[in-house]
């Protein structure tokens, strides 16, 4: 990987961990907004809990080179379940959620060459 690639790498990982961070915290922490939100998905508050699991856990990842491709994959995932939610049953801006979506394939697409089985060059 070249020197730019990795700068625009790590920038994207910071930013993405930070932002995981803070939301998966919220879910975490029973934020009331977080709480309705989730209540109106209506799968139940578990699910809240799930995705905060999975918002802290794959932003820890981030910040660890070898785990930041299979974790922004992840994260991805997140992200489609949460742009869905947004255009089907919550309403409002799916932006930010499209957004995350976007910079987690990018974080995954320049760390490919570092996953396992992944050809080297």
């Amino acid at each position: 990987m070249t020197r730019l690639n990795t700068g625009l790498s790590w920038g994207l990982q910071i930013a993405a961990a930070a932002v995981f961070l803070i939301a998966g915290s919220r879910k975490l922490m029973a934020d009331p907004q977080m709480v309705a939100v989730f209540a109106k998905v209506g799968i139940g508050q578990w699910f809240r809990l799930l995705t905060g699991a999975l918002e802290v856990g794959g932003g820890l990842a981030l910040l660890v080179p070898r785990f930041a491709p299979v974790s922004a994959a992840m994260l991805a995932m997140v992200m489609v379940g949460a742009t869905a939610a947004h255009l089907t049953i919550l309403g409002g801006s799916p932006a930010l959620a499209i957004a995350l979506l976007l910079v987690c394939l990018a974080i995954t697409w320049l760390g490919r060459y570092s996953l396992p089985l992944a050809g080297r060059r």
